[in-house]
């Protein structure tokens, strides 16, 4: 393991975000009632947090009427996969540095 401090995105780091990531890495879209059932997050923290991940271009969200009951839909960015992606890698190299 190298001597330098890792660059770790702080943003993906943050185990509620990082849920959120997880999550939707492995689906299309997701909407928020099954990403609340997957994360376990309340609705406040929820959006605080989704926000933070929209601003920084890692999820789109899309809002959308289904039978005039609203919907929203979020997905996974090709920046966010990335970031979640070197996230990964990142962590993976840190670990694998670590003596048995």
């Amino acid at each position: 393991m190298s001597s330098r401090r890792p660059n770790i995105d702080r943003l993906v780091h943050e185990p509620a975000r990082f849920a959120l990531m997880a999550a939707l890495c492995v689906v299309r879209d997701a909407d928020f009632v099954f990403l609340l059932a997957q994360t376990g997050l309340t609705k406040g923290n929820f959006a605080s947090h989704m926000d933070k991940l929209e601003q920084a271009g890692y999820v789109d969200i899309e809002k959308t009427f289904v039978d005039r009951t609203p919907r929203t839909l979020y997905k996974l960015t090709r920046k966010g996969r990335r970031a979640l992606h070197v996230y990964r890698n990142t962590m993976l190299d840190l670990l694998d540095g670590l003596p048995p």
